[in-house]
């Protein structure tokens, strides 16, 4: 790899306000100088959001990405020519933008597990359209679990310094107080803890978040923190990882982190308890990593705006950061 990592940037659901937004962080002359950027999805609708939002430049279609020009006046789109743009709705879940976001997917982890590009970032997809399609999985996590035969993955969100990983992400609620086990808690922060040393934090400082209020109170309001949390995080400090004595109440670990930056990253028991925190910190500059995985994958932090497509308003923010964030992990691998 050289010092601008090959990045299959995928489109996300056509429908949406994918392809708007990777058009314009492409056209941003930081982003390219920092990575070569392989768009993956339809060349006709990538061509299209460039119109609709200006970007100047051209859809130059390649069929690998050894084919690349990877030049600052055309972008380079792995085409899958599967979005017929006649019968494209903006805003609306179709079976065929469901079927299009997925492809791009797959096709991006194919080229990862090659080795032909250093890392994905992903735009958003619907998960109604997916399943209408018949992909019937709960988000990209799942699909890229499955995808790369990985058993044991994890959702870090990111917001600059702000760091959260979770035990359990799309689920009911009833589901993930049932998931919060001892293993998969330490599985979590190992997890966490690579991650963490692969963006450079040579002695990254870890917090795991109680599940119940004030973490349990010594089991007056619940004893998953005391049966399972706590033996976790005994375990990973035996192994010498530097994790926070004990569950910290969900209160305030996020604030210790933000504001008195007493760690690295916390540890989030289910999806709502890390992702509130990081959208209300930084809502637009949010990045989702999946960890575990054989490869590098990132992602914008929200939906696929369908109330702004076709309009060319979408904010391309957390794009950039997801692209900021790949690149890091490339070259510290």
């Amino acid at each position: 790899m050289t010092d601008r990592p090959i990045l299959g940037v995928t489109m996300g659901d056509p429908s949406g306000a994918g392809p708007e937004i990777l058009t314009k962080a492409w056209s941003d002359p930081a982003m390219r100088a920092m990575a070569r950027w392989l768009a993956i999805g339809d060349a006709g609708c990538i061509a299209q959001a460039m119109r609709i939002t200006g970007v100047r430049g051209e859809v130059r279609v390649v069929e690998r990405p050894a084919d690349a020009r990877y030049a600052d006046d055309a972008l380079d789109v792995l085409d899958l020519r599967n979005v017929d743009l006649e019968q494209l709705q903006f805003g609306k879940v179709q079976a065929m933008s469901g079927r299009a976001a997925y492809e791009a997917v797959e096709r991006a982890v194919q080229l990862a597990l090659a080795g032909e590009i250093d890392a994905i970032v992903t735009s958003a997809l619907h998960k109604e359209a997916m399943n209408l399609a018949g992909y019937h999985y709960d988000g990209h996590t799942e699909i890229l679990a499955k995808l790369t035969g990985t058993k044991s993955v994890t959702m870090m969100l990111t917001a600059g310094e702000f760091r959260v990983t979770h035990v359990s992400t799309h689920c009911s609620l009833r589901e993930a107080i049932d998931r919060v086990k001892k293993q998969r808690v330490l599985d979590v922060i190992h997890l966490t803890h690579a991650a963490l040393k692969q963006m450079g934090i040579a002695a990254p400082r870890l917090a795991v978040a109680g599940l119940n209020p004030h973490a349990g109170e010594g089991g007056l309001f619940g004893d998953e923190d005391v049966l399972e949390i706590q033996p976790a995080i005994d375990a990973a400090r035996a192994e010498g990882l530097d994790v926070y004595h004990c569950p910290v109440p969900p209160d305030t670990v996020f604030y210790r982190m933000s504001s008195g930056h007493q760690f690295d990253a916390v540890v989030a028991m289910y999806h709502d308890q890390g992702h509130i925190p990081t959208k209300v910190l930084g809502f637009a500059e949010g990045v989702n990593v999946t960890l575990g995985l054989p490869i590098i994958r990132t992602s914008v932090d929200h939906g696929t705006v369908f109330g702004k497509a076709g309009k060319g308003t979408a904010d391309e923010t957390s794009l950039k950061r997801a692209v900021e964030v790949a690149v890091l992990l490339a070259k510290g691998r």
